[in-house]
Order: C-alpha cells, then structure tokens, then sequence
C-alpha cells in the first residue's frame, strides 16, 4: 500500500490537523504494516501558486518539477490523507496551490459529452480537518464551510467514491470544546479500514 500523506496547516507542532492526520497515517500503517508513507507539508515547502505560465506548461506536459512530482505522488498513492485547517471559511491556499497541480486532463479527469469523468478513482482519501468553528450539517454556520464541501467536489471530479471525513469541530471555543472534539475525532481514526 502507498500512502501519500498531505499537511497543509501553517501552525507546525500547534496545529489539530496535522496531529489527526498524523493519526490517520499511524492508524493505516498499524494497519498495513508493509505500507510505504511519501510525506508532503506544504506549509514548510509550498508549491508557486498557478500562473498563467505555470498552466500553461503544466497543459503542455512540460511541467516544473516540483509540480510533476506532486502530481506523480497523487497518481501513485493507493490512499492519500489530507490535514486540513478550516481557514476564513475555506482551505488554506497552499492546499489549494496542491489541488491546482492534480487539475491535469488525461491524468485525473477527462472531458465527456457528458461533462468530467474521474479517472482516479481507485483511491481513498482521508480528510483530518479541523474547524475553529461549528459548521456541521444543520448548524447556522455550515453554508459558510467551504473546505470539506470543496475537497469533495475536487476528489468526485476525479472519480474518487471512497472519501472519509474526520472532524474536529469547535476547536476555539474553549479547551474542553477542543478536547472533546479531538478525542472525538480520534476515536473515528481508531476504527479506520
């Protein structure tokens, strides 16, 4: 089993979703202990934003190498787990700059008649996200959640049916919001596949 294993939250040791996903990875290698791990924190080495050179080159095929590799890793990962932080409502840009370089017609999607077909869709994916928040379905706040409702669109674009959602919600309202949110949170990682 390949696991690509994704960190994006700017806050290192401090951050909630770094910790879930690391979680996650530790569950799924328990797991699966013949599992190779490729680890990719794009807080501590972001990926250039697109431009229009860089879209350009990447729908040529001559992409940079930083942005084939992050593409390649995506392609060759059996399982990807994602730290997610909720971030002014949605994910944080160095996240998204990822997402833009899995963007590559003929490799994770294509056109149809029909409208996009997913053409990786024999992975999973495991979002660990955090919220500072309360944006759960039936909740005031969940029109304004646009990281989960976002990354799930991205993942069924390319074909990808088997996604689960880990969340820690609620986690500045308080330390005992956090602590149970947490716990709450790593005990659905405990019963991961």
């Amino acid at each position: 089993m390949q696991i690509l294993h994704i960190n994006s939250s700017i806050l290192g040791p401090h951050s909630i979703s770094r910790d879930l996903s690391a979680a996650a990875v530790a569950r799924l290698s328990a797991v699966h202990p013949d599992a190779t791990v490729t680890y990719r924190d794009l807080a501590a080495d972001p990926l250039a934003h697109l431009s229009g050179e860089g879209i350009a080159a990447l729908m040529a095929g001559q992409a940079h190498a930083q942005d084939a590799d992050a593409l390649d890793e995506f392609l060759a990962a059996d399982t990807v787990v994602i730290g997610v932080a909720l971030y002014n409502f949605t994910v944080p840009t160095q996240l998204k700059a990822w997402v833009d370089r899995l963007f590559v017609p003929g490799k994770t999607f294509r056109y149809t008649a029909a409208g996009p077909e997913g053409l990786a869709g024999s992975k999973k994916v495991i979002l660990a996200i955090a919220r500072g928040g309360i944006y759960a379905p039936g909740t005031p706040g969940r029109d304004a959640e646009h990281a989960e409702t976002w990354l799930r669109t991205v993942f069924a674009t390319f074909g990808v049916t088997d996604l689960e959602v880990v969340v820690a919600e609620g986690v500045k309202l308080g330390d005992e919001q956090r602590d149970a949110a947490v716990a709450r949170a790593k005990s659905m990682i405990a019963e991961l596949a």
